[in-house]
Formats: structure tokens, sequence, C-alpha cells
């Protein structure tokens, strides 16, 4: 795989344009939100469209988030099995890549296996697309407004 700027440049345009992913964000959120007693606000398509703008625009992020969706597209194992550790490692880690630093990291990768208990690719596809789906909207519902606890100012603030 070689990574160049051209190459970031047409991952973010492919991942921008995946009208896919706003729609599988609402629907890990539809699911996540009663599980913690809360309604979780769905986002748009222009509100996933400019913050894939925000994280391609830190070039150090992009470059590695390219990357990884670069290879997630591309992974497949025979059998799907001995290739499911690995897509599972790489998604966790392009989901908690495109969320930022801790703590939405961590709560991005926790994402990610829940969106990919219920994402599933189309037959032929390689078996790592439907963990770059779950990734990516894991990664950028977790960036995203609308959860109640991220709209407000800690409790544990010390002044």
């Amino acid at each position: 795989m070689d990574v160049t700027p051209a190459t970031v440049r047409a991952e973010h345009a492919r991942i921008r344009e995946r009208e896919s992913v706003p729609a599988l964000i609402n629907e890990v959120r539809d699911r996540l939100g009663p599980l913690f007693d809360t309604e979780v606000e769905h986002v748009t398509a222009d509100q996933y469209q400019t913050e894939v703008d925000a994280v391609f625009a830190d070039g150090d992020r992009g470059v590695n988030v390219a990357a990884l969706c670069g290879i997630l597209r591309e992974l497949d194992c025979e059998g799907d099995y001995p290739g499911f550790v690995i897509d599972e490692h790489l998604g966790r880690l392009l989901a908690s890549t495109v969320a930022g630093g801790e703590p939405y990291a961590l709560l991005a990768e926790a994402t990610f296996h829940f969106a990919d208990a219920h994402v599933h690719g189309l037959d032929g596809e390689a078996a790592g697309v439907d963990d770059l789906d779950a990734a990516l909207a894991a990664g950028f519902q977790t960036r995203l407004p609308g959860w109640s606890w991220t709209e407000s100012e800690s409790p544990f603030r010390v002044e």
C-alpha cells in the first residue's frame, strides 16, 4: 500500500460521500439510547460530512484514517474466521482514531463492537468492509453531538 496525499484526498472523498454511514450512526444511536436510558439525537448527512472534513483537516489523523480504511476495504480471509481477529482489531483502531483522544477513543472502541454486531457485509464483499462501516459509524457517532453527557460541563471538573 502506498499512501500519498492523493490517496488521503481520495479516501476523504470516499468516506465523506458514504451515505450509509450517517444512517448507521442513527441506527446505533437508536439501539444504544434505550440501553443508557437516554434519547440520543440523530445526525444529518451534513453534520457527518462536516466532521469527516474535521478529521481529515488534521493531516496526521487523516493519513492514519485513510490507511486503516484502505486496509479494511481490501482485507479478506478465506472462511473469514481466521481474519476475524485482525479485522476486529483494525476496526477498533479506526473507530478510536476517528473519535480522537480519551475518553472518546475508548467509547468509540466499545461502540465499534456494538455496531459491528449489527452490520453484515454483502455476499462477495471482503470481510473487512462491514468492519469499515461499523468503525466509521462508531468513531463519528462518538465525535458528533447528541449525547446528553457530552453537551454539558463535567460534574468532575475542578476549578
